[in-house]
């Protein structure tokens, strides 16, 4: 067990970053799945800017590498133009 003041504040900002960190990526998760079993052409054109936007923020945040966001929102694009 943490020894020191700090040492234990350190453990509670780390919980706390980690539960937001957490959240926001599953979000993000949830709504890129979402996004790919769209057939709907419209929804889908509706949905990629949301879904890049918020790749983009995780990118800023480190919370996932700016290599895979890029990659994901290639994927995604490519979906989207693909449907008829």
């Amino acid at each position: 067990m943490a020894n020191h003041r700090s040492a234990l504040k350190r453990i509670r900002q780390t919980n706390k970053r980690k539960l937001t960190n957490h959240y926001y990526a599953k979000t993000t998760r949830s709504a890129v799945r979402k996004l790919r079993e769209t057939t709907d052409k419209s929804t889908a054109v509706e949905m990629l800017p949301k879904v890049s936007s918020m790749l983009d923020k995780l990118a800023k945040k480190n919370i996932i590498h700016k290599n895979k966001a890029a990659n994901l929102k290639s994927k995604l694009t490519l979906h989207v133009n693909n449907l008829s």
